[in-house]
């Protein structure tokens, strides 16, 4: 029976969720968003077609998010947010229950770890698997973690930073902050309220983030038009951002982050920090995508570290790489139900 199970890996993100089938690469790409109807309290619609409704819904619709800071925050949208994915994924003619491993950030409790299990078993799998972002971004990022060899990867997402040192294939040092891509985006939202008496959205923010943002300030600013609403007048207004400016107003937060990786490094043994002086740190996820990262990275730290080849992948190839090899990685890093 096994041999006809279907496997999926899922990268859970509190900004999207990701689905990886071996043999095929990465089959879905969609926001961890549901929209639900405050009035029946029905599921309307789930990814992609939710997000477009952030912001935009009527006062009977509220698109939100059940993952807060890569944890389950609402149970039963999680359930039917994977069971959406997992069919999706499949195809409606599987009728095979499918195997699943899935993400969960490094610093996740045993009660959370199990809540991902139940929704996923709940969902449809036939059996399910959790296994820590680092090691999977490690994975996925073409790093050979059994090796005796101290690695560092620094998984940078939209809920939370997951920093960890990898050796023998587990984790020796790691810590997981709930400070990432979201938070960047907030901390523009309240210094574009707080300079320019301007409201902007989510959506825009993070637009000002991808298009002009930058961890360390530059020299040659990037600019860009930003339409928002006059908090004095109530009228739509268009505003000028340069780069330094979203590098000032994201300033606490990458702080915050850079604390994360610092952290970790003071707490990794000696022989394999020197290890991580000769490989540097590995930057990967999304937001690790921001311009400049890995200088900031080296400003604060004084190691040199390179963003992953395809940053944004790691983790959902990592699951699949994982599920490939389940045997392999058996020690590192499956916690069976």
């Amino acid at each position: 029976m096994a041999s006809f199970s279907p496997k999926l890996g899922i990268d859970l993100g509190t900004t999207n969720v990701l689905v990886f089938v071996p043999g095929r690469g990465v089959v879905l790409n969609e926001p961890s968003v549901v929209a639900v109807s405050t009035e029946t309290n029905k599921v309307l619609a789930i990814g992609a077609e939710a997000k477009a409704m952030i912001g935009r819904t009527p006062d009977t619709i509220t698109a939100y998010r059940p993952m807060k800071d890569g944890v389950i925050a609402d149970y039963r949208v999680t359930e039917a947010m994977l069971r959406y994915f997992m069919r999706k994924a499949l195809g409606k003619w599987n009728l095979f229950k499918p195997i699943v491993l899935i993400s969960v950030p490094a610093g996740v409790t045993s009660t959370e770890k199990r809540a991902v299990i139940e929704a996923a078993a709940k969902a449809g799998a036939s059996n399910a698997f959790v296994v820590k972002e680092p090691i999977l971004a490690a994975i996925g990022a073409g790093i050979p973690i059994q090796e005796a060899l101290g690695r560092m990867v620094a998984d940078i997402g939209g809920g939370t930073i997951d920093v960890a040192v990898i050796s023998l294939g587990g984790i020796v040092a790691s810590t997981s902050v709930k400070c990432a891509g979201t938070k960047l985006d907030r901390a523009i939202i309240d210094y574009v309220k707080r300079k320019y008496n301007l409201a902007i959205g989510d959506k825009t923010a993070e637009e000002i983030k991808i298009t002009i943002g930058s961890a360390v300030p530059v020299n040659e600013e990037l600019a860009m038009a930003v339409k928002g609403r006059d908090l004095v007048s109530g009228l739509p207004r268009t505003i000028e951002l340069k780069t330094n400016e979203v590098v000032q107003a994201m300033s606490r937060e990458l702080r915050e982050m850079m604390g994360a990786i610092r952290k970790v490094l003071q707490e990794t043994p000696p022989e394999l920090a020197s290890d991580i002086i000769d490989n540097g740190i590995i930057l990967t996820g999304g937001t690790s995508q921001l311009r400049h990262l890995p200088e900031l990275v080296f400003r604060r730290t004084g190691v040199q570290s390179k963003l992953a080849q395809d940053a944004y992948f790691c983790v959902a190839r990592g699951t699949g790489i994982a599920l490939k090899h389940l045997d392999t990685y058996q020690k590192s890093i499956i916690s069976k139900r």
